[in-house]
């Protein structure tokens, strides 16, 4: 019974990601990102640059996709929607597995690098394409 009571108790921060994450989608499901002046913050790097950072309209995408619009989510952030979305469950539940078995797995250093060539044609083309 020890090992369980462990086990649980290592989940602490996987379990505080998921609350934080229920809250931003209860926040999403009242807030339309799409309205001027909503209570979210812009992005940053658009704000000071006037252009689309790799993960803008990501806020956007989650709020049509938690209203079941996937076309709109699409729309929003592709790259995100195909890829990030994934990548993220993955990630996620590999952290949760290592934290409940006590493993320390490390993620491939290629994930990391196609993460940020993926990020960085994406930023480039986006700005030019003007998506």
């Amino acid at each position: 019974m020890q090992t369980v009571k462990g086990a649980f108790g290592r989940l602490k921060a996987p379990f505080g990601v998921l609350a934080l994450g229920a809250a931003g989608v209860v926040v999403l499901q009242f807030v339309d990102p799409n309205k001027p002046g909503n209570l979210l913050p812009k992005c940053p790097f658009n704000w000071l640059t006037g252009l689309n950072c790799p993960a803008c309209g990501v806020t956007r995408m989650l709020h049509a996709l938690l209203h079941g619009d996937v076309v709109s989510a699409f729309h929003f952030n592709a790259v995100m929607l195909a890829l990030g979305v994934p990548l993220a469950v993955w990630l996620f539940s590999r952290w949760t597995r290592d934290r409940w078995t006590g493993e320390r797995r490390s993620v491939p250093k290629s994930v990391g690098v196609a993460v940020l060539v993926v990020a960085a044609l994406w930023g480039v083309g986006r700005n030019l394409a003007g998506i």
